[in-house]
């Protein structure tokens, strides 16, 4: 391959991964907002946003096979599917994260906006929006390795015997692998490597200046450069008004700056009002839409078909428990990494200046792209000394862990750095051990952080499952798959043409996930509020 088709194949799927994670951001800061106004909108947002994210891309095929691909059909229908595919992987964690960052807006802050009137512009403007770049930015790195990960799903992905591809890295490095060729797949990922670095730089040093700037008396501080600069004297010239006349004056003019003040706040809530109705009817328009699509594919399978699809529930059931002990495990040692390395990088300052960028790399470098030659490398070493079912487990479980752990590091690391400076001198100098600072005031502090890194880490795992429990030809002629998951399920009948198993697979999953989303997302967020929010301390105290 010409490296200047690689570097322009490169430009375009990170300029597609950079504006789609733009519009998953300005639309999750109204949304999150609605949902926090709203308790049935809330309800409606929260469940939807778990069961989208736990999804995987690959489940979301039948529905831009039937919507996109035969809906708008040629070159503009791939694109469009791949632009949704991507910001599918792109726009649940960045909607979560915001809406849990309104939910832990300090208490005080609400209420001093209120008291001075801010209308809904007024709020967001300076109060939601504000408060949340520091969660945005720890939610962009995972997102933005989210997408990397998917991007050989999103732009080449095939139905049947028919595939269906975009101009795009991820297209070439699918093409490298397929015939084996180790010089292309070197070449494209040494310059996907630049452009991620880059990237991932920048994002890093934005996360830096939004802890500084927006967080509540955090140690970080924001680099300021010296501006020479000459302060305007205003001269005040003498008047010959009388005393009384400007007293009337300026009664006046306070009276009507007040009445510009009320029609303003009356402005902004009848806006607000109006707003709400619109972001409803956009989430309402969305689920018509996802609905609408899930009906048609529905509607292409045979009655018949269906029965045998009902008769197969009860193993697909036992399939999602077995990939759910999988996602379980993942989950358990994500965090474990989290409370370990993330907890000594974000204290360790030096350290971190230069093995974190490293991390960030590494996390936001495509898993899918190298694995195979991760599994070229050591599958002749497990096949002879580790046990036959445990070797494709352990390569399951190396691939999900590489698109997971980043979510709970990431927002563990951001949560430690937002810590008020107070709390961190405090356990300095009563000398508090490292255990009960991680118990009593670590964890706790990061614990609206941990909540969303977690509910992202179980949500997304099931994407690396999709990946991983079925990859043929990974490397040459080799397959990995495994023996039970649900996720196989649904890979194995996406290739075979069989949607309508796919589709219904899927069905169960959301419900399932949907429970999920009730019973635990919800009320961890809504303890995250009550409780958790360390920034409450700075006012109590």
């Amino acid at each position: 391959m010409e490296l200047i088709s690689i570097a322009l194949a490169t430009i375009a799927s990170l300029g597609r991964v950079l504006a789609l994670i733009l519009l998953s951001i300005v639309s999750g800061w109204f949304l999150a907002y609605f949902a926090v106004r709203s308790r049935k909108f809330e309800n409606i947002f929260v469940s939807s946003v778990n069961i989208f994210e736990s999804i995987p891309v690959i489940g979301f095929l039948p529905i831009v096979l039937v919507v996109f691909i035969s809906g708008l059909g040629g070159t503009l229908g791939v694109e469009v599917a791949a632009d949704f595919l991507v910001f599918d992987a792109i726009v649940w964690n960045i909607w979560i994260g915001q809406y849990q960052a309104y939910k832990t807006v300090p208490q005080p802050l609400v209420e001093v906006s209120e008291n001075y009137n801010f209308g809904w512009l007024g709020k967001m403007k300076s109060l939601y929006i504000p408060f949340s770049y520091p969660r945005v930015s720890s939610d962009i790195f995972p997102s933005f390795a989210d997408a990397l990960f998917y991007i050989m799903i999103s732009e080449v992905f095939s139905v049947g015997v028919t595939s269906y591809k975009v101009f795009g890295i991820g297209t070439l490095i699918v093409q490298a692998t397929s015939v084996g060729d180790l010089n292309s797949m070197y070449e494209c990922l040494g310059v996907l490597a630049i452009g991620v670095v880059v990237i991932t730089l920048a994002f890093g040093n934005f996360s830096k200046y939004a802890v500084a700037k927006y967080g509540l008396n955090t140690p970080t501080e924001i680099k300021r450069y010296m501006r020479y600069w000459r302060p305007h004297i205003r001269r005040w010239h003498a008047t010959a008004t009388p005393t009384f006349q400007y007293s009337i004056y300026t009664t006046k003019m306070r009276r009507g700056i007040e009445n510009i003040q009320m029609a303003r706040v009356r402005a902004n809530h009848s806006f607000e009002r109006t707003g709400k109705y619109i972001g409803t009817a956009i989430a309402g328009l969305f689920l018509i839409f996802i609905g609408y699509s899930s009906i048609q594919v529905i509607l292409s399978v045979p009655h018949s078909q269906w029965i045998s699809y009902f008769a197969q529930t009860p193993n697909l059931l036992y399939q999602m428990g077995v990939d759910y002990i999988r996602v379980l495990a993942v989950t358990l040692v994500s965090f474990v990494f989290a409370i370990s390395l993330g907890y000594y990088l974000a204290v360790h300052r030096r350290i971190s200046l230069a093995s974190l960028p490293i991390i960030q790399t590494i996390s936001a470098f495509p898993a899918p792209a190298y694995f195979p030659l991760v599994f070229a490398a050591i599958a002749p070493f497990l096949a002879h000394n580790a046990i036959p079912f445990a070797e494709t487990e352990i390569f399951v479980m190396i691939l999900c862990f590489l698109s997971t752990f980043y979510y709970v590091f990431f927002g563990l690391w951001v949560g430690v750095r937002a810590i008020p400076v107070e709390f961190l001198e405090l356990t300095q100098n009563y000398k508090i051990g490292f255990f009960t600072k991680m118990r009593r005031i670590i964890i706790p502090a990061t614990f609206p952080y941990l909540v969303t890194g977690i509910s992202s880490t179980i949500n997304s795992a099931w994407g690396g499952l999709a990946v991983a429990e079925y990859w043929p030809h990974i490397f040459r002629n080799q397959t990995l798959q495994v023996h039970t998951g649900m996720m196989k399920v649904i890979s194995t009948s996406m290739v075979n043409g069989n949607i309508g198993l796919a589709a219904w697979t899927s069905l169960l999953f959301a419900v399932v996930v949907g429970v999920y989303a009730i019973v635990f997302t919800r009320n961890l967020m809504d303890l995250a509020r009550k409780k958790y929010v360390i920034e409450e301390g700075i006012y109590a105290a």
